[in-house]
């Protein structure tokens, strides 16, 4: 559900990236007076084991399309949704910036889309409603697959009426939003089962992880160590090896894309605000779209053509023919950037004691 620049115009993508840096200020503050150093590395992994996870796209049957984890339900269960809005605004900044997958103009919706509503909607209003203190295993996975559906049609939501409001694609809101609610329904299902499935781990092997608060004993200090090893050994299995068996079918927001348009193409502008991020997209992903650089004849990008292949389905340009050992550096590299950022925004945000005299 990575937007491209192609449907945004720049008063909606700027207006956004306001609304998103804003909301980034205030949880960093939130962050910094709730600040638990033991955290830091478990956000660091959890970042690079998020990013990893994003890169997995699976096949949805039956619809020519496929989908991928969001994962900031994850991160809010985990973390709380100060620290968790944090972690996905880096995962989304990284794949942006250095793999070219979601728009520079449009990564202020990218981040409110796919980090906002788990976060500040789903997880306090259906998640927290349902599972309870989660010791009761069945009403944790309800909960789970509640509010990964909520928030992944909200986002889906989002994404319609922005590019709706931007005019810059002129496509039917009902056609749209007919097509988008259904697959991110699918998407979100799987979503859930995944998060539950996690949650259901951690609640049987460390329950103090899913506390809002972990007391400051020894014990809990080790629970977070054995946690962060675990996502880390997750987060190189998947970027460097599952993500190599990703599925090439459109994504959510690409299917519904190609079937709304009618089998015309949706094309990202050329020139002005949207011409100038892509340029200097195309100059800072080294990885474009987790593989290596491809000829400029068949290189796609965040404003690339999508286009409708037959009714209901579509396909991106240029997403064809991955390398593998790209793929695997891609996965292995983004994790590490991801991990890095987040380590070092941990040390900023860390509390220091000033002596007056």
């Amino acid at each position: 559900m990575h937007m491209a620049d192609a449907l945004l115009s720049p008063a909606v993508g700027g207006a956004m990236t306001v609304v998103s840096a804003g909301t980034i200020a205030y949880c960093s503050k939130k962050v910094r007076d709730e600040f638990d150093e033991r955290k830091v590395p478990l956000m660091g992994v959890l970042g690079a084991f998020i990013f990893a996870a994003q890169m997995i796209n699976f096949t949805i049957p039956a619809t020519g399309s496929s989908g991928h984890l969001g994962g900031a339900l994850l991160l809010t269960v985990l973390l709380g949704p100060h620290a968790a809005f944090l972690v996905i605004a880096s995962v989304l900044t990284v794949q942006a910036l250095f793999f070219a997958d979601g728009g520079l103009l449009a990564l202020g919706c990218n981040i409110f889309n796919l980090g906002f509503f788990p976060a500040f909607l789903a997880y306090p209003l259906i998640y927290r409603r349902i599972a309870g203190d989660g010791e009761l295993r069945n009403r944790l996975t309800a909960a789970a697959l509640c509010a990964a559906v909520a928030g992944l049609l909200l986002g889906a939501c989002g994404v319609v009426v922005e590019t709706i409001c931007s005019g810059v694609s002129a496509l039917p809101v009902v056609p749209f939003l007919a097509l988008m609610l259904p697959i991110h329904l699918a998407i979100g299902l799987v979503e859930g089962v995944v998060t539950a499935a996690v949650l259901s781990l951690v609640a049987t092997a460390r329950p103090e992880l899913l506390r809002a608060t972990l007391p400051p004993t020894p014990a809990a200090g080790r629970y977070l160590r054995t946690a962060t090893v675990a996502f880390l050994a997750f987060a190189l299995l998947s970027g460097g090896f599952l993500s190599l068996f990703a599925s090439e079918k459109p994504d959510g927001l690409e299917w519904s894309l190609a079937g709304t348009a009618g089998g015309e193409a949706v094309k990202g502008g050329g020139k002005g605000v949207q011409g100038a991020m892509a340029a200097f997209q195309e100059k800072l992903a080294f990885l474009p779209e987790y593989s290596f650089r491809k000829p400029p004849a068949t290189a796609g990008g965040s404003l690339g053509k999508i286009r409708a292949g037959s009714p209901g389905a579509g396909q991106v340009v240029g997403k064809e023919g991955k390398n593998s050992v790209g793929t695997s550096m891609a996965g292995i590299v983004g994790g590490a950037i991801t991990l890095a950022i987040l380590f070092l925004a941990g040390m900023l945000l860390k509390k220091r004691s000033y002596v007056i005299t």
